[in-house]
């Protein structure tokens, strides 16, 4: 692979990952304006995206959390594990509250929310290119409040006591995804998909089917 390129020195390859074609160009116009920054290609998935990376040798990868196949926590994981040169930072229609947590874990340094303007997207780049963690201030008074809290963390909330894999089943049944739909989309089993709604219910204190999807779509709403 290249090597690793520092900003304002030389040109910075960025890869795009985002299953929305209109999000892609917003964020290709975003960077056109910038000298130092140039996009190195697009991909809407995973696979794709990993044989980009392959391709163009990338300094920096912006990641949504919901992708085409998969999601973006998993891609995350999955860059880490190949390079730890390529730095990663998400952005993402869905609040921070609840993922960015995961991706920071996973190795992104910074998650910027699609709600936000332009200018913070470029301000995140640039802080994540120097090898800055950017996240907002909520984020930040909240982390700071949970480890000042210790142990003391809320029982039932879903981004606090669910697997990644739990987290994004419940993502999609809020979304109005049958069980079936989850499954297909997430290339599993539907029995699969059920024994993750019996682990999500149980971590949850939730009794019935009924009471799960109303606190998913409740979980979903606010992400928002």
């Amino acid at each position: 692979m290249a090597q690793s390129k520092v900003a304002g020195d030389l040109t910075v390859n960025i890869l795009v990952v985002d299953d929305h074609p209109m999000v892609r160009e917003g964020i290709s116009n975003c960077l056109a304006g910038q000298p130092d920054l140039t996009l190195c290609g697009e991909a809407a998935d995973i696979k794709e995206a990993l044989e980009k990376i392959d391709e163009s040798c990338p300094d920096l990868v912006i990641v949504d959390i919901s992708l085409k196949n998969g999601n973006g926590i998993d891609l995350i994981r999955k860059i880490r594990a190949r390079s730890s040169r390529i730095k990663t930072l998400v952005y993402s229609m869905f609040d921070e509250s609840a993922y960015a947590d995961r991706a920071l874990g996973a190795g992104a340094l910074g998650y910027v929310n699609k709600q936000d303007p332009p200018e913070k997207l470029l301000e995140g780049i640039r802080q994540v290119l120097d090898g800055k963690i950017y996240i907002s201030e909520a984020m930040r008074d909240r982390v700071m409040r949970r480890a000042l809290a210790g142990n003391q963390v809320t029982a039932r909330v879903p981004s606090e006591v669910l697997s990644n894999r739990e987290l994004e089943i419940f993502r999609l049944l809020g979304g109005g995804l049958t069980t079936r739909c989850v499954a297909n989309k997430l290339h599993v089993s539907v029995r699969t998909v059920e024994a993750h709604r019996e682990n999500i219910k149980q971590k949850l204190d939730i009794k019935n089917a009924a009471e799960l999807m109303r606190h998913a779509v409740e979980w979903v709403l606010k992400s928002q």
